[in-house]
């Protein structure tokens, strides 16, 4: 029997997320800002429901095209308020675009998002060694830091304990405990 993380072992969706997606380093800016999206969707929900609506939100959201989510404007936004196949919260929602703009200063002046973000890990993936998965933080030093270096860059819905999970999702920290699979195959130290 294969041993995975506790948490990814709930559903299907959760299962095969965890097995090919969680944790792989990311350094495509597209993904990046598709993780950005979907960890502020989470605030305060279950990974799973976002999961759940996963495709809806690359659907809806130009595919996570940074560029036109930025010229976004309200008539667009009033319909995504009514498509019941994604968050329908507005503050959320209007922070996708916000954090648009914020993402595309980013690469303009690093040249990626992904130099500037992966600069927070000095370019490499954090390897960790947990034994269970109660003893993975639910934030650090590290996401603290990057909360307050997008808050101050004017990204919305990406405090310390989202930072840490889209540090998780995206590869910067491998977080699988010790006995997972996944554990051993994305350890590169």
């Amino acid at each position: 029997m294969t041993k995975r993380c506790k948490w990814a072992e709930k559903s299907s969706n959760e299962k095969d997320y965890h097995d090919k997606e969680w944790g792989v380093p990311v350094h495509d800016d597209r993904l990046l800002f598709e993780f950005l999206t979907l960890e502020g969707a989470q605030a305060g929900l279950s990974w799973s429901t976002i999961l759940n609506k996963r495709d809806n939100y690359r659907a809806v959201f130009d595919n996570f095209d940074a560029a036109k989510i930025a010229g976004y404007d309200q008539s667009k936004i009033d319909e995504l308020l009514n498509n019941s196949g994604i968050v329908r919260n507005r503050l959320k929602i209007n922070s996708v675009v916000t954090n648009a703009k914020a993402f595309l200063e980013i690469q303009k002046e690093y040249g990626s998002f992904s130099k500037f973000i992966w600069s927070f890990v000095d370019g490499k993936t954090i390897q960790n060694s947990w034994s269970s998965c109660e003893e993975v933080p639910v934030k650090t030093e590290i996401s603290d830091k990057m909360a307050i270096t997008m808050k101050k860059r004017g990204f919305k819905f990406f405090g310390t304990t989202i930072c840490y999970a889209f540090m998780q999702a995206t590869g910067m920290v491998n977080d699988h405990v010790t006995y997972c699979f996944r554990h051993d195959e994305l350890n590169n130290g």
